[in-house]
């Protein structure tokens, strides 16, 4: 079919590429001060039901974009976008194969190619081959006869800078289709945008993330996504269905996106910062398996860098770390308070920020240390859960939301919390595996107590309302 190859099929046609010397490994020790530059930011993909939408917030920041730390800048030069930019525009797909943003090297896609992919395959996270050989190049056509041209009954979720249609490919395969709109940047920032998360998800192979079927840059940017039946966590925690979502699910979502987040920080070897973990960004399959979507704000950290500081500051109202969304810092631990929002979410059955604009946490601390189960467990579970595992994911969450990044867990504790693999040990007196500390230029963080991370809560507030 027409505008239907695989990215396998379009690298057949390459005429030349020019091969690199070295194997992957050597290309990436080579390219270290520079491989951290491509981090994108801007996509909030906010389900239409259950949307919590209002309470995103992009608001421009002093703060440098970087954090020196003997790394190179977080910056593209001009020539480099100028260059990506003219090669979408001439929808050249074939040449979209040898950008050096993407890291292909003709040898190194051939080797991959010769291990006969199958269409669920996919490229694991530490080989560096940037874009994927099942990865299908959808014409404008396909997209649009797939969405009844883009018909608004099609339209299942919609965010500042996306909107995402349902459709249905000719073989009857269903699909999300996400196309980027992004009115407040130019061209150019759109494509950069597009290809910085085409590189942040071809890292990506975990079941606990979304899978991308292919992407579209004809008449517009477009990425193709596997269609989750049930929507995000947010359509079923707080839509208006009369059937209530398990506990026993609640507490497999919580561990999949544990996982997931273990997986970004952890296994790939380019750790990932997702940087807007939230219910309307974890999509829910057929078996409700979570899935963390929607990389369009995530960033990599160097190896060797504690944490960066960003410019402008974006996210979800509700889920943001105080440090970050006061001085935006961001490090795994901003993925960790986050993940700790979207535990009390599935506790409580409440929204990271009420109607009444009332913080979720803040709510819910004086409960958690007074670790009171039944006032803060969702009235709508009544006594079907089980004890263990509410209490298991109260302490978690406690630890998650905790206003001194140093004091959260990572991840990997997180997970053994949450399975119980810490039982039997004094969690309060360990240290929280939080790794590197995180420093905060103009904010010493023991003197950074609850009361003044209150006062910080408030002042954005009254930033994000205005």
């Amino acid at each position: 079919m027409e505008g239907a190859e695989t990215v396998s099929d379009i690298l057949k046609n390459e005429e030349k590429i020019p091969e690199t010397e070295g194997n992957c490994q050597d290309q990436e020790t080579e390219s270290s001060e520079t491989e951290d530059q491509s981090s994108p930011r801007g996509v909030l993909e906010i389900p239409i039901s259950g949307s919590d939408s209002e309470h995103s917030s992009s608001f421009g920041s002093e703060k440098s974009t970087v954090e020196k730390g003997g790394a190179g800048e977080l910056s593209y030069g001009n020539l480099h976008w100028k260059n990506l930019f003219h090669q979408i525009k001439r929808r050249s797909v074939r040449r979209f194969s040898s950008f050096s943003f993407l890291e292909m090297s003709k040898k190194g896609v051939k080797k991959k190619l010769e291990r006969n992919y199958s269409a669920e395959e996919a490229t694991n996270c530490g080989d560096f081959v940037m874009a994927k050989p099942t990865w299908r190049n959808f014409s404008y056509e396909e997209l649009k006869e797939a969405t009844d041209g883009f018909s608004p009954e099609k339209l299942i979720g919609k965010g500042g800078h996306a909107e995402v249609y349902k459709g249905c490919l000719s073989d009857g395969q269903v699909i999300a289709v996400k196309k980027i709109i992004k009115e407040k940047k130019n061209d150019e920032e759109r494509v950069g945008d597009f290809l910085s998360e085409l590189g942040i998800i071809a890292h990506i192979d975990h079941p606990n993330a979304a899978k991308l079927i292919g992407f579209s840059a004809d008449n517009g940017l477009h990425l193709v996504l596997q269609f989750s039946p049930h929507g995000s966590l947010a359509t079923v925690l707080h839509g208006s269905d009369e059937e209530t979502l398990q506990w026993r699910l609640r507490y497999e979502v919580a561990i999949g996106v544990a996982e997931g987040l273990q997986y970004l920080h952890c296994s790939c070897q380019r750790r990932i910062i997702h940087r807007d973990i939230t219910a309307s960004n974890i999509l829910l399959s057929q078996d409700y398996k979570a899935q963390i979507s929607d990389f369009g704000l995530a960033k990599w950290l160097p190896e060797r860098w504690v944490n960066l500081v960003v410019s402008p500051i974006e996210g979800t109202f509700g889920y943001m770390a105080p440090e970050y969304f006061m001085h935006g810092v961001v490090h795994e631990k901003t993925d960790v308070f986050a993940f700790g929002v979207l535990l009390l979410e599935l506790i409580t059955g409440r929204r990271a920020v009420d109607s009444s604009r009332q913080s979720l946490v803040m709510w819910a601390k004086p409960l958690l240390e007074k670790n009171n189960v039944k006032e803060i467990a969702d009235p709508r579970l009544g006594q079907t859960y089980d004890l263990t595992e509410m209490k298991r994911a109260m302490y978690t969450a406690s630890t998650c939301v905790h206003h001194l990044p140093n004091r959260r867990p990572n991840m990997k504790r997180v997970v053994e919390m949450l399975r119980g693999e810490d039982e039997g040990v004094d969690i309060k007196h360990k240290s929280m595996g939080g790794g590197r500390a995180v420093f905060l230029d103009d904010c010493d963080l023991e003197d950074y107590t609850a009361t003044t991370y209150l006062k910080d809560l408030n002042r954005h507030m009254e930033l994000v309302m205005e």
